[in-house]
């Protein structure tokens, strides 16, 4: 009788244990790699959909991995366990430009990661300093095409860097507007916009969030934005596509895990952020960053990250640029 009793506790206890350590499992955080540092417009967004989740996930934590253009942060995540508590973020740089850009890459951003779901859109901007837009009586992209042609080689653009989203922009835009601009690149977005507000610059491709406080202040002449329509951040600033058709480059990120992840676990992440991506006070937030909330399928996501990897081929190409 001492014995059935004794197993019957064993087993309880097991029971017990096997419970907790279960409970404890499903309560174990989720991990977001951010592959920038902290503080800037892609890590402030992860912050707010952490935060949104937190009743239906649990806690995610923020985990900034900076480096080499992203590649350091993305390659964590593909080589992470596919088990839905590691994920991260694809961006532009990461998953559509660097493969094209850097010799070798760390991980192949067409099959090492699931997609779960886009998060943002932000316009890219052209811009020009107000002063230097007024004395050459530039106020279109018309007008810029027009001063271009008719005065060979003498304006110049800056950028964050040789392959950087700026970069490639204006390489873009001189090939489709059949002008010539010297590329004048600078280390990091700051000292390039820095630059043009200083008059050493004639115009950049910025970010919208990044340049709207100097276009508001009237520093900067916003010439207009790189999306195929308006923003409505700036709905007064038309897209550089009313002229140069077709054109098109802005800024994006979304959500990744590693590929292999289970496609059960990948749909209850996705249903999760696409939740808080369409949250009204989610849409409030991003606002104020001028990022528009871009919830999408799984399946959405890949066809469109796969796209883009296609069509910064041909743009990085077209540059010559490399890091190597």
């Amino acid at each position: 009788m001492k014995t059935r009793h004794f197993l019957f506790t064993l087993l309880a206890s097991a029971a017990v244990l096997a419970t907790g350590h279960s409970a404890a499992q499903q309560q174990r955080p989720i991990r977001l790699v951010v592959p920038y540092a902290a503080g800037g417009p892609i890590d402030v967004t992860a912050r707010i959909l952490a935060e949104r989740v937190k009743d239906s996930l649990g806690t995610v934590i923020i985990d900034n991995k900076p480096g080499a253009g992203g590649n350091i942060g993305a390659d964590a995540v593909a080589k992470a366990a596919p088990d839905g508590l590691t994920i991260g973020i694809a961006a532009t740089a990461t998953h559509a430009v660097n493969p094209w850009l850097y010799s070798k890459i760390p991980f192949n951003a067409a099959t090492d990661f699931a997609p779960i779901t886009q998060m943002v859109r932000v316009p890219n901007v052209l811009v020009m300093n107000a002063e230097t837009a007024q004395r050459l009586k530039i106020n279109t992209v018309a007008d810029l095409i027009r001063y271009a042609k008719a005065n060979p080689a003498k304006l110049n653009y800056g950028s964050g860097g040789n392959g950087s989203a700026g970069h490639l922009a204006g390489e873009l835009f001189k090939k489709q507007a059949g002008i010539f601009a010297l590329h004048i690149p600078y280390n990091g977005g700051n000292p390039a916009q820095l630059a043009l507000l200083s008059g050493q610059v004639d115009f950049n491709f910025d970010n919208l969030a990044t340049a709207a406080p100097n276009i508001r202040s009237g520093k900067l002449k916003a010439i207009a934005v790189t999306t195929l329509q308006r923003s409505s951040a700036m709905p007064e600033v038309p897209p550089v596509a009313d002229t140069l058709k077709g054109f098109s480059i802005d800024t994006w990120w979304g959500l990744v895990a590693p590929a292999g992840t289970p496609r059960d676990v990948v749909a209850k992440l996705n249903q999760a952020f696409v939740a808080a991506l369409n949250a009204p006070e989610t849409k409030t937030r991003f606002a104020t960053l001028l990022a528009e909330p871009v919830a999408s399928s799984p399946e959405q996501f890949g066809a469109f990250m796969k796209s883009e990897l296609s069509k910064y081929e041909a743009v990085v190409k077209a540059t010559g640029a490399r890091v190597d």
